[in-house]
């Protein structure tokens, strides 16, 4: 195998591997967005009380800040 079909080949598994990540965290994002809409509808049947929203969100909020850092 010459270097150009390496080179070919290192490419294309890292495209596929930035493909999937960026598959991985809109479905993350969605997700997101879902339990949030969920939060805001009161007619929800399984819904949290405010209390509950809102420490769920904290503790998500304190998360994405740790990753971040």
């Amino acid at each position: 195998m010459g270097m150009k079909d390496q080179f070919q080949e290192k490419s294309e598994q890292w495209q596929n591997q930035a493909k999937q990540k960026a598959d991985q965290a809109r479905e993350q994002m969605q997700g997101r967005g879902r339990r949030r809409d969920e939060d805001m509808d009161p007619s929800h049947p399984s819904q949290p009380s405010q209390r509950e929203r809102e420490r769920e969100r904290e503790q998500e909020d304190r998360f994405d800040q740790d990753y971040d850092a």
